[in-house]
């Protein structure tokens, strides 16, 4: 518990709170109290999450509401949450019953996405907005680092819609390279068409990489 507030640059003053945060429902279940899991935190963190981010970008972008409402969205999904909950190392932290243990899911995009709204929502009810602002926008703003522009795309959202029309077709994003120092990385994403590449993109985070690598693909395209 000491080295996830380190991470987070938090100290409770209930530890309960925290406790909570970290206790998924199959632990409860084990353990008899099914009240006693993070559900209504990850509800409540939800909320918070979102009025943090659309703060900040509606501050930052003059944009359509429309783009900002596909910005925020790209910002807070469970592909983002999972990014930021694994730099914290939060999988190391839930407690889980034992069969979702053993299944990998301290390791489940899923869990440690909701795990990680729930610390905001407990780190919320314990010392107010301000300590969850200065978390939330630590991971927002290296997201951010490569939408220096008034219009934000999401090339992903674009791509999958393409795809999906061909129920057959399935995507991934491989990351496949990745350089320089923690404070200043470089990523190199590959999209995989059934396992096939047909583009890569670079970024300051494997997010950035991700989008430029969907941008190129739609661009093969001739979108």
């Amino acid at each position: 518990m000491i080295n996830l507030e380190k991470e987070i640059g938090y100290e409770f003053k209930d530890k309960s709170l925290l406790n909570l945060a970290l206790t998924h429902s199959s632990y409860a279940n084990e353990t008899g109290d099914q009240s006693n899991c993070n559900e209504r935190l990850e509800f409540l963190g939800d909320s918070v999450l979102s009025v943090i981010v659309s703060d900040y970008i509606y501050k930052r972008f003059d944009t359509p509401e429309g783009e900002l409402t596909k910005l925020r969205a790209s910002l807070v999904c469970e592909e983002a949450l999972f990014d930021f909950a694994k730099e914290i190392n939060l999988g190391d932290y839930i407690k889980l019953g034992k069969g979702e243990y053993n299944n990998g899911g301290n390791k489940r995009p899923s869990i440690l996405s909701d795990a990680f709204e729930a610390l905001l929502a407990a780190m919320y009810l314990d010392g107010g907005i301000e300590p969850v602002r200065k978390l939330v926008l630590r991971f927002v703003k290296e997201d951010l680092v490569d939408t220096n522009k008034i219009s934000f795309i999401d090339y992903k959202t674009q791509l999958q819609e393409i795809i999906q029309k061909n129920p057959e077709e399935k995507i991934e994003y491989v990351l496949v390279d990745e350089q320089g120092p923690d404070h200043n990385k470089v990523f190199t994403v590959s999209i995989e068409l059934n396992s096939q590449s047909i583009a890569t993109g670079t970024g300051k985070s494997k997010k950035a990489a991700a989008q430029a690598a969907a941008h190129e693909a739609l661009k093969l395209m001739g979108l």
